[in-house]
């Protein structure tokens, strides 16, 4: 746990009402400070990078990093998170880009089963399933099967 004093600043405060706003919501530094410049408070990217970078260290946001195409991710998880307590899986629709973060105990299963039977620790922070989504295979039947 980071250690240092955290100073409690306009950038912070509305930093977190962004975040606390969307639970269990994807958000990107793009999209905070598209959140800051509509409420009139415009704040440089650097400071929200390093203000969310902050924000995990304390614990409060977790922090995915999807594919080197994609820009980091960031998901307020309040003060009462557990680290590593639910497994986070996501799956990114290799047409459209889409991103879909599940939370699922059949995929906890596979961790531990990685774990226990080949002594592989998964970081679920970085770990995407790749391939089509519902919206897409719907728009090309031949994509409709399953497999």
């Amino acid at each position: 746990m980071n250690t240092r004093t955290k100073y409690k600043t306009k950038q912070r405060d509305i930093l977190l009402e962004c975040l606390a706003g969307t639970p269990g919501v994807h958000t990107t530094a793009a999209d905070v400070c598209a959140y800051c410049r509509a409420k009139g408070m415009p704040v440089g990217q650097s400071t929200v990078y390093r203000q969310l970078e902050n924000l995990v260290a304390e614990g409060l946001v977790n922090k995915y990093i999807i594919d080197v195409n994609s820009p980091a991710c960031f998901e307020y998880v309040g003060a009462g998170a557990r680290e590593g307590a639910d497994s986070c899986f996501h799956c990114k629709c290799e047409r459209c880009g889409a991103l879909i973060h599940l939370h699922c105990d059949e995929l906890a299963a596979i961790r531990s089963h990685l774990f226990d039977a080949h002594g592989f620790r998964l970081d679920p922070m970085r770990t995407v399933l790749y391939g089509l989504c519902e919206d897409c295979r719907a728009s090309d039947p031949a994509d409709g099967a399953e497999g």
